[in-house]
């Protein structure tokens, strides 16, 4: 029988594992997820790639929790722009890195994309603005990985 489907507020943040920082200097961690699957507000699969740029602090995200996590995502009803906020409070949450960029781009849907990006270094996100590389750039629809 197919799981019901579930509110955003159901998205359980509790399944994202870490595995320990295994060094002290500053490096940056790419993720690309392709396959991000989940319901729009109309009940309707919607699909994203969504794209990580993450520099730990004390703690890495453990990918097969991160695959767990994305996988539940597919029974919930919830719209782009809420999403995107709810993985980045859990990211931040569960793992307090240094920096975390996400950027998703939304598969058309009646002839329109949307691409939406949240950066925990804006100072509207509480960001000291000490990695200023998205700034001056003409945003384009790839992202280079």
């Amino acid at each position: 029988m197919a799981e019901k489907n579930k509110l955003y507020d159901k998205i359980d943040k509790t399944m994202l594992k870490s595995i320990p920082n295994p060094s002290k200097g500053a490096y940056e961690i790419k993720i690309k997820v392709p396959e991000l699957t989940f319901l729009g507000v109309e009940g309707q699969p919607d699909f994203a790639t969504i794209y990580l740029t993450f520099y730990p602090n004390k703690k890495v995200i453990e990918l097969k929790s991160m695959k767990h996590y994305v996988y539940e995502l597919r029974n919930i009803v919830v719209s782009y722009e809420r999403l995107i906020n709810i993985i980045y409070d859990h990211l931040m949450e569960v793992y307090a890195p240094n920096r975390l960029r996400i950027v998703m781009i939304c598969n058309p849907r009646g002839g329109i994309s949307s691409r939406l990006t949240i950066d925990s270094d804006w100072k509207v996100r509480g960001g000291k603005e000490l990695f200023l590389d998205w700034t001056g750039n003409e945003e384009t629809w790839e992202v280079l990985m």
